[in-house]
């Protein structure tokens, strides 16, 4: 069990329990691919706090993801370790390829030491970690790393246990099924890469104590009610009260059901169903 839950030795440990990472078979990173990590606190470049709840943490450096791998395409690779990377949920695996160059990519369920990868230009056996055009990966199959937009580089299904469904392939457009409910097409020219993000026990972790979120850089955060009317639109009064108002931030932006996509993005329109449909209900 790669979950481990500890005896109530205290109240920290009554309700915490660890990821074990079982999958990591190298501890220490490689250092080409580290940056140094700059913490902001949930600051803009003018100083203002634009996101609240955020600072202090552990101190991280960067691993550089090849999330493209567009200039890696008929070169094979083979797996040198497993990771743990503090700045994502996925673990990460580093690809050594024949060339002597070195990457970083989110290491898929699956995936071991010694494992080929390639990144390639025709169809090839579709096995974990291999990254191809839409077009020549087989419909049915799980795949992450999805880009959206051709050349982009990866922006679906990044995190621990994500996936989206391909379901089929129609003129110049492929249809994925999103974990969300969501379905889309994208482009058959876009890159995924097959399989299933590793580390599928990171949801079932609990950190047990405040202290644990402390070490992540999440702050304590204030409930909206508990606050003064003029520091919060749903603050002030006597007692508990919301004030017949339905729950919004502190800015007054709605915090349950609000539309929050950006009006100037074009990929609405390829969206044929949403997370959240009122003719089908919510989707399971």
């Amino acid at each position: 069990m790669a979950i481990r839950v500890y005896k109530p030795t205290s109240a920290g440990r009554r309700n915490a329990s660890v990821n074990l990472h079982t999958e990591v078979t190298k501890s220490s990173p490689e250092k080409s691919l580290l940056e140094p990590m700059k913490k902001n606190g949930g600051r803009n470049h003018h100083g203002k706090i634009t996101v609240r709840g955020r600072g202090g943490g552990h101190k991280r450096r960067y691993r550089k993801i090849d999330f493209k791998r567009a200039d890696r395409i008929g070169i094979p690779g083979v797996v040198a370790g497993i990771e743990y990377d503090p700045n994502r949920s996925c673990h990460i695996a580093l690809v050594k390829y024949e060339d002597g160059v070195k990457r970083y990519i989110p290491a898929p369920v699956g995936l071991k030491d010694g494992d080929s990868v390639m990144t390639a230009a025709e169809p090839v056996d579709p096995k974990p970690g291999v990254n191809m055009q839409l077009k020549h990966i087989p419909s049915g199959l799980n795949i992450h790393c999805v880009e959206l937009i051709p050349g982009k580089g990866a922006q679906v299904c990044r995190s621990a246990g994500a996936s989206a469904r391909l379901l089929n392939k129609e003129g110049k457009y492929a249809t994925i099924l999103l974990p969300s409910g969501e379905l889309r097409q994208v482009l058959i020219e876009c890159r995924a890469t097959v399989g299933v993000v590793g580390n599928l026990d990171h949801k079932n972790r609990r950190l047990g104590k405040a202290g644990k979120s402390r070490h992540l850089g999440r702050r304590p955060k204030v409930r909206g009610m508990a606050m003064s009317h003029d520091a919060h639109p749903l603050g002030g009064g006597e007692g508990r009260s919301k004030g017949g108002r339905t729950p919004v931030s502190r800015t007054g932006t709605k915090s349950k059901g609000g539309s929050t996509r950006n009006k100037k993005q074009h990929s609405t329109k390829l969206i044929i169903r949403r997370r959240k449909s009122k003719r089908y209900g919510q989707l399971r």
